[in-house]
């Protein structure tokens, strides 16, 4: 099995811990970051201080001794003391060439691998059958499904699961309205036997069915009624709703597919509420076994409150007084239904950030029940509300929540308008590529930000070729796609012999630091340094291809060099494109 590459700040790490180590200070102290001033050295040690205080003496002292040893390691062009004990490092060309091809060899292009692989289930999407996808269901979905991939290319095992609302009142309230509208089907009947077929139900209808139905049961309390009896019916096993509700769930999920797959989203596990019901009783065992259960004003709930809660946490309520079950317990059986299903290390919940104290109430009552073991990471990713520019939550023109499929047709549209003046794609061309260009520019403008934070969906701004757009990096790498075209056919990548102008070296050391923020992205759990290194990447590409003659250049082991790092930087820009599920085009 080859050896998994180590991060170079860890490689750099052990070198100036021995430097400490043979000068008579704690090894511990040698740890090594990225500076933060390119313009003054490329890697930093602070170690100098601790020692300092140790040994009784002044950090420049400190940092100049050890500065001395490292100027003897070749790896290094600079290792010098800067007061007050700061140790400037800086890496040797031969160092640089050296990495990168030892990243151009790597299998996972340098990307930081799990020592000990952990099966990571990620809970994301959670619509809810027999209504459209809106824009509220963006972020779940593109969030959690760069996570996924992330967690997949830093070697964990992970499943992504779309966690269905298929089980609950919303479903009452469609089979109501289609008892009201179609009295004489079949399902309604009593005797309706189990395994009988229904008639065929299409999105259109289900789309008008459920608003109509749930503004309906707002003022028509018969109907209300009617809905909540057909609910508790359903959950209870009768045939004629079952098999209608399987019909809704068919139609549902195969437009929820063709959705998702228009934004790159691609679920393992199509799993919903209705998957955990049978674990509904083993849970309430459970919680009455372990003594967890109390009544309150009718309803069983479990106290999660803990002495050094600074604010109220009011208890999980389980079970109502009309004896249903609510989220919180569909929720609790789910993790009882993953735990066996699949052992996770960790589960991680994409879902609002406005219900954080949901997910603090569930992960407590999961713990004190042992549904799953003490060490099992239980982690809700709360994300921010798309804005528009008021800085309200993005609405239509007319004040609605836009459809999904509506603001994906929306940005294609202005991606095709961008692209008219293009001569370099057919008008064949231009249609597949404009939903190309107009999903890349939505999900990067989603993605470029903290998942906790709000932010102004501007698609103007998303669509632009210049600054931090998914547009931008599709327009570089096609660039880089038109360079390879007028390339030698035999020109290939790997042959590194020489680090040749600044722009250059500024590149390859963007190339050397990805696995620094493929760690980072992943330790956060935030996709949004993956965008941030890809757009570095892009414009240090864009900045060394302006300032050489690639094509042209006379000197081939020069112009060799330069093809292999052009090639090495379009495997690692389509890399970044895969974790954050854009996909590429070869010329716009």
């Amino acid at each position: 099995m080859k050896k998994k590459m180590k991060l170079l700040t860890e490689q750099l790490g052990e070198i100036v811990s021995d430097a400490f180590e043979r000068c008579g200070y704690d090894r511990a102290l040698g740890g090594v970051t990225v500076s933060d001033r390119q313009d003054l050295c490329q890697f930093q040690c602070n170690g100098a201080f601790g020692a300092a205080k140790q040994a009784h003496k002044a950090p420049f002292l400190v940092a100049e001794e050890v500065a001395a040893v490292l100027r003897e390691n070749d790896i290094f062009s600079k290792a010098e003391m800067v007061k007050p004990g700061f140790l400037n490092l800086s890496l040797s060309d031969a160092a640089i060439l050296e990495h990168l091809r030892a990243i151009s060899e790597d299998e996972f292009l340098g990307i930081p691998q799990a020592e000990q692989p952990q099966t990571i289930l990620i809970d994301y999407g959670g619509p809810n059958v027999a209504k459209p996808l809106h824009i509220g269901h963006l972020r779940s979905a593109i969030i959690g499904e760069s996570l996924k991939r992330l967690a997949r290319a830093t070697g964990n095992k992970v499943f992504g699961d779309v966690h269905l609302g298929d089980w609950g009142l919303q479903i009452g309230l469609v089979i109501a309205e289609l008892s009201v509208r179609n009295p004489q089907w079949a399902c309604f009947a009593p005797d309706f036997p189990a395994g009988g077929a229904v008639p065929q139900l299409d999105v259109q209808t289900l789309c008008e069915i459920y608003p109509f139905a749930s503004k309906k049961s707002k003022t028509d309390e018969e109907f209300s009624a009617l809905a909540h009896r057909m609910t508790a019916e359903l959950q209870s096993g009768r045939p004629g709703y079952l098999a209608l509700w399987r019909e809704i769930l068919r139609v549902s999920v195969a437009d929820l597919k063709g959705n998702y797959a228009k934004l790159g989203v691609d679920f393992d596990l199509w799993y919903g509420e209705s998957d955990a019901d049978k674990y509904l009783d083993e849970l309430m065992d459970r919680l009455q076994k372990k003594g967890l259960l109390r009544k309150s004003e009718g309803a069983l709930v479990v106290d999660v409150a803990e002495e050094t809660d600074k604010a109220s946490m009011p208890p999980v309520i389980v079970r109502k007084s009309d004896n249903s079950s609510i989220y919180a317990t569909t929720d609790l059986a789910t993790i009882i239904q993953r735990e066996k299903d699949f052992v996770p290390d960790k589960i991680w919940y994409v879902v609002d950030k406005r219900q954080e104290l949901h997910f603090r109430q569930i992960f407590r009552c999961a713990k004190k029940a042992g549904l799953v073991p003490e060490q099992t990471e239980l982690f809700h990713i709360g994300f921010g509300t798309m804005n528009g520019p008021d800085g309200k939550p993005y609405k239509t023109r007319d004040g609605g929540v836009m459809r999904l499929s509506d603001l994906i047709e929306t940005a294609t549209r202005a991606a095709r308008e961008k692209m008219e003046s293009s001569g370099f794609v057919t008008d064949e061309e231009r249609d597949e590529l404009a939903q190309k260009i107009g999903v890349a520019a939505v999900k990067f403008g989603d993605l470029i930000n903290n998942p906790a934070k709000d932010y102004i969906f501007d698609l103007d701004k998303f669509l632009s070729f210049e600054g931090k757009t998914g547009t931008y990096l599709l327009y570089t790498i096609s660039r880089i796609n038109s360079i390879c075209r007028r390339l030698d056919s035999a020109a290939s990548g790997g042959r590194f012999s020489g680090v040749y102008t600044d722009v250059e070296r500024e590149l390859a050391l963007d190339i050397i630091l990805t696995g620094e923020t493929f760690r980072r992205a992943m330790q956060e759990k935030a996709p949004n340094y993956v965008c941030e290194n890809a757009y570095q990447l892009a414009s240090a590409f864009s900045r060394f291809y302006h300032d050489n003659r690639i094509i042209d250049e006379p000197d081939e082991t020069k112009k060799a060099t330069w093809v292999s790092l052009i090639l090495l930087t379009r495997r690692l820009l389509l890399k970044h494109l895969e974790v954050l599920s854009i996909e590429p085009v070869e010329k716009m």
